[in-house]
């Protein structure tokens, strides 16, 4: 792998969250004298995020590495492909599609979560004067469903600052070959998420190859265990 001084990373978070989630992740990333930038994932859809942070890497001079949590994993395996700097991903209890997958059907194919119950459904226009739906948490399942190990003040704060996806982001089937299996690979699979099942992650880390550690975290493990993900990510940059 490029040495870190020469390598940007960059973090591509998911839905029902902002690039706010990578705080912790970023200080300690900085702090180990590391280039990184938080990207805003519109969450609109797979094929216009990915070709969203596709633009943002281009304009990237030199080498990077893409971090994706929950659907941002599914985003960087879409981004990266014909990107010749990027030179490997991270995944961050997240979604790693294949083709011909999306992310509704990668979950169907495991235990339920609290997840699918705490789902609300709202409308959003679109730019031809339509309307197409887009989901959110229940604010009040919030902590259990995305949070379960921060604190209550600090979870219902991310509840209310959550942002929506479009069900379009749900539902879209990859298309083409993911970039995971052209790139090195690092997985960290969250033991205690309750919005993608553990054994779900370490299906989808298996078959990617690469390293996985596993941490004993919610889905929101970056803002939970900043320190364990950071390590990750430089190891991934050793």
């Amino acid at each position: 792998m490029t040495e870190k001084k020469n390598t940007t990373v960059v973090l591509v978070h998911g839905a029902f969250a902002d690039a706010a989630s990578w705080t912790g992740v970023i200080d300690q990333l900085q702090q180990a004298g590391v280039t990184v930038t938080a990207v805003a994932n519109p969450l609109r859809g797979l094929t216009p995020d990915a070709a969203y942070v596709a633009a943002v890497v281009r304009q990237i001079d030199g080498p990077v590495l893409l971090v994706g949590h929950s659907y941002g994993g599914a985003v960087i395996n879409a981004a990266a492909r014909g990107l010749g700097n990027v030179v490997g991903l991270v995944h961050v209890a997240a979604f790693v599609p294949d083709t011909g997958e999306s992310l509704a059907s990668i979950s169907a194919g495991f235990p339920n979560t609290p997840f699918g119950a705490a789902v609300r459904p709202t409308m959003f226009p679109q730019p031809d004067g339509t309307e197409a739906p887009e989901v959110h948490l229940d604010p009040a399942a919030y902590p259990d469903v995305f949070a379960g190990d921060l604190p209550i003040e600090v979870s219902r704060v991310l509840a209310v600052a959550q942002r929506p996806i479009a069900v379009q982001g749900l539902e879209e089937k990859f298309s083409g070959e993911p970039a995971w299996k052209a790139l090195p690979t690092w997985t960290l699979v969250a033991t205690e998420d309750n919005a993608i099942h553990p054994d779900a992650q370490r299906f989808m880390a298996e078959r990617a190859g690469g390293t996985t550690i596993e941490v004993a975290g919610s889905h929101s493990v970056a803002v939970s265990q900043p320190k364990a993900v950071a390590d990750l990510v430089l190891k991934a940059l050793s």
